[in-house]
């Protein structure tokens, strides 16, 4: 039986807990780094591909463009709306899968960012949502690949934390198993405890690189943080990939 864990733990609210503090200021670092890289026409459409609690599609949406958000859980979209209607942003949000997300539309940038792939059982799977942003790209539009550094994980791998929140204990195990880097989330609260997981694929710089080249990318910049580090695969702890559709 295959492992869909990211439909379970993404829609719950411990999920946001355990990720609070990827905070709005990470967020307009992320934005201000590709806006600076893209070339982009005045209200363009981008699509965020799993976009989460939506901080990266609310500062676009703040920029006037056309934004379209995506995500399979009905907890982070809901979360997301209404901190859109907050602000009166039109952005449409859909609840889907990527791989089944479909639209006439195309799209002058597409966003898939905070290690938002990987998750599938499957290179074929996996490949697929690369794919799938190449052919809902407008000519000429730009694709944003936010992944971990695998080498840097493997290097720096942290095999256990614990941190204490609002009287909330979260416990952390990491491991490297099959490729793919598996984490088990153990989250205490009032003497009752929960354990979710996560298990993402390790790809590295050169599966990635020859993928996108491969479907028809042109890799226009690589870098190895959201403050435009030059990737160095030996110290980088993000692989950004800034690609053009051929």
């Amino acid at each position: 039986m295959k492992s869909e864990w990211y439909k379970d733990w993404f829609n719950t609210e411990e999920y946001i807990n355990v990720y609070k503090h990827r905070n709005e200021d990470d967020a307009e670092n992320h934005i201000k780094l590709i806006l600076e890289n893209v070339e982009l026409k005045p209200q363009a459409k981008i699509l965020d591909m799993a976009c989460g609690a939506g901080r990266h599609a609310i500062i676009l949406a703040r920029r006037n463009f056309k934004v379209t958000a995506v995500d399979l859980s009905e907890n982070l979209i809901s979360i997301a709306k209404e901190n859109a209607e907050r602000e009166n942003l039109k952005i449409n949000f859909t609840l889907s899968d990527i791989r089944q997300f479909e639209t006439p539309e195309k799209f002058e940038l597409i966003l898939n960012l905070f290690t938002s792939f990987g998750y599938f059982e499957t290179d074929e799977e996996n490949y697929a949502v690369l794919q799938k942003a190449y052919n809902l790209l407008s000519s000429d539009g730009f694709f944003v690949l936010d992944f971990f550094n695998s080498k840097y994980l493997v290097d720096n791998l942290v095999e256990c934390t614990t941190e204490t929140l609002d009287q909330t204990q979260i416990l952390q195990q990491r491991k490297i198993e099959n490729s793919r880097i598996v984490k088990r989330i153990e989250i205490k609260r009032n003497n009752h405890s929960v354990e979710f997981m996560e298990s993402v694929r390790m790809f590295t710089y050169s599966d990635l690189s020859n993928a996108l080249i491969k479907i028809g990318f042109d890799i226009y910049k690589t870098y190895g943080d959201f403050f435009g580090s030059k990737f160095n695969e030996q110290v980088s702890p993000r692989l950004i990939f800034i690609c053009k559709k051929c």
